[in-house]
């Protein structure tokens, strides 16, 4: 018989909070992939949409601009989908490294348009595979605080094995989002997890997984998102 561990997928993921939501790590994983899912449907819905046009001999006159959306949602959904692999996938071994740089790569890719610009002033190095998994789910909550667009710089806080990480979101109508802080720190809302939640709530995960405090910060326009090494 082997001595394998064995993986209970019904087993209760917990947090060290005592008022913390408990979730099976089967119900999590369903979770992640509906919002993976989310992330990528408007794109390759709208490269089927562009398909349809062009197999439409009455749209002729149609045929530039499918093919224009055809090649713009493809773009898109290959960006989101390179950016979800790293930022919830497995991404290499247990106890793999990432590269900073193909994070930013990632991040420009999904984030950069021409309402938000990013400012990435982090060191191109390696660092443990959950930190960067954090740092990009934390790019992700930092977009969702400026509704409108702005300027997102990401820089470090410290160096090496050490480093944390500080986002700093300015734009109009900046705001922390409700719930968000809760959810970082294993709170769940009233209505329980859901797709639509479930992104900062594993953000928090990571983040204790990590040994790393989240914490907001706003000023005006500007909303500070620190992950900062306990």
């Amino acid at each position: 018989m082997s001595d394998a561990p064995k993986f209970d997928a019904l087993a209760p993921i917990l947090s060290p909070a005592a008022d913390a939501a408990v979730i099976s790590a089967l119900d999590l994983a369903a979770l992640l992939c509906s919002r993976v899912c989310h992330d990528v449907i408007s794109p390759v819905g709208a490269v089927v949409n562009g398909i349809e046009v062009l197999e439409d001999e009455g749209a002729a006159d149609m045929r530039e601009v499918a093919l224009d959306l055809i090649a713009k949602s493809s773009r898109q959904a290959s960006a989101r989908l390179q950016f979800t692999r790293l930022a919830f996938g497995a991404a290499g071994s247990a106890g793999a490294q990432l590269d900073l740089g193909d994070a930013e790569q990632v991040v420009r890719g999904m984030i950069e348009d021409d309402r938000t610009k990013i400012d990435w002033r982090l060191p191109r190095e390696f660092q443990a595979k959950n930190k960067v998994k954090l740092l990009l789910n934390l790019v992700l909550i930092s977009t969702t605080t400026i509704p409108r667009g702005g300027l997102m710089t990401v820089s470090p806080l410290g160096s090496g094995e050490a480093m944390g990480f500080e986002l700093a979101a300015r734009g109009t109508s900046a705001r922390i989002p409700a719930g968000v802080e809760a959810l970082i720190a294993g709170v769940a809302p009233a209505g329980g997890l859901d797709a639509h939640v479930v992104q900062p709530f594993y953000a928090g995960l990571l983040a204790r997984a990590c040994g790393v405090t989240v914490s907001f910060a706003q000023d005006g326009d500007l909303v500070t998102l620190t992950a900062r090494p306990a």
